[in-house]
């Protein structure tokens, strides 16, 4: 380990490469730190909410559900020639929570006042351009013609916002913890 090494990862100096790497892990534990948050805050939200929902809403959650699990179960299935795919209970209670949640989060953000600001979305575009090395003018082109993807792209950091202004209002407590225990809470989210 030496500057020689540090250089072939465009660092100055080995010191200037541990800083680096130690910056990049502070990002990633903040962000699991954050997903983990995120979802304690939905759940409470879910558990403490009950009303009636637009079956349209639920049914076609399902469906997209059902869908998306579908093509990460058979990723080798790129079209859409694959037929109907049924949906199950799991994908209609998981829609049902989605919806609920969406629509609760999307009064409480309109209550409050709160929007995507165009340099926001501007980040969103190009944070999902990168998936796309090579494309992304196409894929800027596309996004400005497309309502639609335009609305993916809007939503999640509509539902950040709304989750920050709860957390805001909430009486928050630290808690440290290890960087295990931080991984399995970050593991216990995939497998909700």
């Amino acid at each position: 380990l030496d500057d020689e090494l540090a250089k072939r990862f465009g660092a100055e100096s080995l010191d200037k490469l541990k800083e680096n790497i130690a910056e990049r892990l502070e990002a990633e534990y903040k962000g699991a730190s954050r997903a983990v948050m995120k979802r304690a805050v939905l759940d409470q939200l879910d558990g403490q909410v009950n009303f009636d929902l637009p079956e349209v809403l639920v049914e076609a959650e399902a469906d997209q559900i059902a869908h998306q699990l579908y093509h990460e179960e058979h990723p080798e299935d790129h079209g859409h020639n694959h037929g109907a795919i049924e949906t199950t209970e799991e994908h209609k209670t998981l829609a049902i929570r989605r919806v609920r949640l969406g629509l609760l989060l999307a009064e409480i953000g309109r209550k409050a006042e709160i929007t995507v600001s165009d340099a926001e979305m501007t980040q969103a575009v190009l944070a999902a351009a990168r998936q796309y090395p090579g494309q992304e003018r196409q894929f800027f082109e596309f996004v400005q013609k497309n309502a639609q993807m335009q609305q993916q792209l809007r939503a999640p950091v509509f539902e950040d916002k709304v989750v920050d202004h709860i957390v805001a209002q909430a009486k928050v407590t630290d808690k440290e913890i290890s960087k295990d225990a931080l991984q399995k809470a970050v593991e216990a989210l995939d497998e909700m």
